[in-house]
C-alpha cells in the first residue's frame, strides 16, 4: 500500500510517499512543496493546493495521513498555518484519499521512540528506516508521519470530509 505524509506549512509543505508491505517500509519519494512568499494569501493558498493536489496525482498513494498543528504563541501566525493545514488536509480529501491525523509527539515516538524529538533526530532516525534517505527536515518530518500512519493505521481516526 502507498501512503502520503504530509507537513503542512504556508511556506513549506514537506511530502514523504512510501509504500507498506506487511512490516517492511520502502521509500518512494519526498520532498517539499515552496510557496512564494510574494502575492496575497489567497494565491498562495492556492498554489499550496495546487502543488499538493499535483504531487497525489503524480505519486497515486491510497491513503493520506497529516500532521496536527501546534498551537504557536504569535496568534496570527497560528491562524495562517492553520489556513493552509486546512488546504494540505483539502487535498488529499478532493482526490477521494482517506485523510488520517497524527500529533506530533505520536509521530515523533513512532520514529524515533521519543516524544519530544528534534528536527535533526527524526531526520536522522527517518534516514535509518528507509536506508538510504537523505531529507531536508520538512520532508523527513513527512516522511516521519508516513510511517507513524504505517505503524498506527489500523487504529487511526479518519478525519471525515463531508465534501
Amino acid at each position: 500500500m502507498r501512503l502520503i505524509g504530509l507537513d503542512p506549512g504556508l511556506r513549506l509543505t514537506g511530502w514523504g510517499v512510501i509504500e507498506v508491505d506487511g512490516n517492511r517500509l520502502r521509500h518512494v519519494a519526498h520532498g517539499v512543496i515552496k510557496v512564494p512568499t510574494e502575492g496575497g494569501l489567497a494565491a498562495r493558498l492556492c498554489r499550496l493546493f495546487d502543488g499538493v493536489a499535483a504531487i497525489i496525482a503524480a505519486q497515486q498513494p491510497a491513503e493520506a495521513a497529516i500532521e496536527e498543528t501546534f498551537v504557536n504563541v504569535n496568534p496570527g501566525s497560528t491562524l495562517k498555518l492553520g489556513q493552509a493545514r486546512g488546504v494540505v488536509l483539502l487535498a488529499p480529501a478532493r482526490a477521494g484519499l482517506p485523510v488520517f491525523e497524527y500529533a506530533a509527539n505520536l509521530v515523533k515516538k513512532s520514529v524515533s521512540g521519543v516524544g519530544h524529538a528534534d528536527k535533526r533526530q527524526i531526520a536522522m532516525m527517518v534516514g535509518r528506516l528507509l536506508p538510504g534517505v537523505e531529507a531536508s527536515s520538512d520532508a523527513a518530518d513527512a516522511l516521519a508521519v508516513a510511517i507513524c500512519h504505517a505503524h498506527h493505521r489500523a487504529t487511526a481516526k479518519r478525519v471525515e470530509a463531508a465534501l
